[in-house]
């Protein structure tokens, strides 16, 4: 990181709340985009009584703790996910920064980051992953390809189709035997978004652990429920979790796996 001068902590803290007003900018995303409702207007409401929510009562975390999870007007419960994404950006944030520094690596993490948190919600909660996400990230991420040090255009652009593909050839081989649709098209539109931030290696380790991640979640869930293997799991949301754990840990865990061969 960078000598920058002044007391060491204040820009890992200016990074930190940094995360936390985006992480609260972030739940507006998750809750507004799948409805097609703006994300600028109106501000943001309660859940329960709709009424608008005073600045005073918007502070990331802050006023969640003050108010105990619940809203001024109606006491209408407020979902501990809020500060949960909050929390989330803010530790990726302060992550983001600790490796980078004040970079342009640290802000296109950063948005890669807030894009897959967005798509997890969204998917889990809608079983859609958005274009305004998906090829907006596709395009952004071979955009930033130029400028960035740790990827070249090309390298973006091998995973942008490595991870498009493979998903896509998957989905077509399981209607094909099944007559029934595996994975939607959001699926391939996600996993290209990502292989142009992460290139091909990347692609395949986010496919590994969002697969094993999915796999686990699925038997958990069949189990419990007594459903069966036709069970549908939004694979976007284990997709998401994969690509995040392989920003912060993939190139040890390819050099770890290269090493052994």
């Amino acid at each position: 990181m960078t000598e920058l001068e002044g007391p060491v902590w204040l820009l890992p803290a200016f990074a930190g709340f940094f995360g936390l007003v985006w992480g609260s900018f972030l739940n507006v995303v998750i809750h507004r985009l799948p409805l097609r409702e703006s994300l600028v207007t109106p501000r943001s409401r309660c859940p329960s009584c709709r009424r608008l929510v005073a600045s005073y009562d918007n502070i990331p975390v802050v006023s969640y703790i003050l108010l105990r999870g619940r809203c001024r007007h109606c006491s209408g419960s407020i979902s501990i996910r809020y500060p949960g994404v909050e929390l989330a950006m803010a530790a990726a944030s302060l992550l983001s920064f600790m490796r980078h520094g004040p970079s342009l690596e640290y802000l296109v993490e950063l948005a890669f980051v807030a894009a897959m948190l967005a798509l997890i919600f969204i998917d889990f909660d809608h079983q859609i992953l958005p274009d305004s996400i998906t090829l907006s990230g596709v395009v952004l991420g071979l955009a930033l390809a130029w400028p960035r040090e740790t990827l070249t255009f090309i390298d973006a652009l091998k995973g942008a189709a490595l991870g498009a593909s493979v998903l896509f050839l998957v989905s077509e081989a399981y209607f094909l035997l099944k007559k029934v649709e595996g994975m939607g098209f959001g699926d391939v539109k996600m996993m290209g978004m990502v292989g142009a931030f992460v290139a091909w290696k990347g692609v395949l380790l986010t496919l590994f652990l969002g697969s094993l991640t999915g796999s686990v979640v699925g038997i958990i869930v069949i189990r419990r429920s007594g459903g069966d293997m036709k069970t549908k799991l939004p694979f976007g949301t284990f997709l998401g979790m994969g690509a995040i754990a392989t920003i912060y840990a993939g190139e040890r865990v390819i050099d770890w796996y290269s090493g052994k061969f």
